[in-house]
């Protein structure tokens, strides 16, 4: 897949699925404005991508979940590049808890990262793809939980459910366009995060029909295909990455 002389936004990724994302793009000739809320992992993942991939990589902190912030981001890009033709609202955050005693306050925070911010992320990038006629390609990142419930997930597993619904009804508003959205699904996957809970790869390696949880480049390498010209016809679907885990939906240890 050769991604030349296209300009990509992706959010959320100073590390992990993110910044996997981004180095496979910029490997791959994409211009690339990585976003990420912390400004500290944003600038050291655009200097590694510029130095080990010799690509383009434009570092840009910021909240992505903030309606001033993307029109900011989508006008820099444009500005950087010339045009913007890949979207990929990776950002997302993942407050547990009980149902019954779940906060307003937690509630809100999960909603306008996972919701609002891909929501209107994804307003201001089709506007700025219609202005240019090209067509465009745009996926949400999902989760295997929005496929199958996990305990103290509610909240979190609602917006990812809700993704998958946005990416479907968005074929009506912006096909018209050329312009695609698709939505991909990882399930448990080593990150800089994960791998410091208490036997997460062991537990996973054990429940997972393949053998092993994800690793980013497996998440990664799925995005690029479908925001490649080789899935042009491909829109408003989801694609589960887990492993086989959700065929067969064997809950981790401690959540039975």
């Amino acid at each position: 897949m050769s991604f030349k002389n296209k300009a990509a936004i992706v959010t959320g990724a100073g590390q992990g699925i993110g910044f996997e994302i981004c180095r496979m793009l910029a490997e791959q000739g994409a211009k690339v404005v990585l976003n990420d809320i912390d400004p500290v992992l944003a600038v050291k993942a655009s200097v590694i991508i510029g130095e080990t991939q010799a690509g383009n990589c434009h570092a840009m902190p910021g909240d992505c979940s903030n309606v001033s912030f993307i029109n900011e981001m989508v006008a820099t890009t444009v500005t950087l590049y010339g045009s913007l033709d890949i979207v990929i609202a990776n950002a997302g955050i993942t407050l547990y808890g009980d149902f019954l005693t779940y906060s307003e306050e937690d509630f809100s925070k999960v909603m306008n990262v996972n919701l609002a911010g891909t929501f209107f992320l994804t307003q201001a990038a089709a506007k700025q793809m219609k202005l240019q006629g090209n067509g465009g390609s745009i996926l949400f990142m999902s989760s295997a939980v929005g496929h199958q419930a996990l305990k103290s997930l509610a909240a979190y597993a609602m917006t990812k459910a809700a993704l998958e619904m946005l990416a479907k009804n968005l074929v009506i508003e912006l096909s018209q366009y050329k312009i695609t959205v698709n939505t991909v699904a990882p399930g448990a996957t080593l990150t800089e995060r994960t791998i410091q809970e208490a036997d997460y790869e062991r537990i996973w390696k054990t429940i997972t029909p393949m053998g092993r949880p994800n690793h980013v480049s497996d998440i990664a390498s799925t995005v690029l295909f479908l925001v490649s010209d080789g899935a042009r016809q491909i829109t408003g679907q989801s694609l589960l990455v887990d492993g086989g885990w959700t065929a067969v939906s064997v809950l981790p240890d401690g959540l039975k």
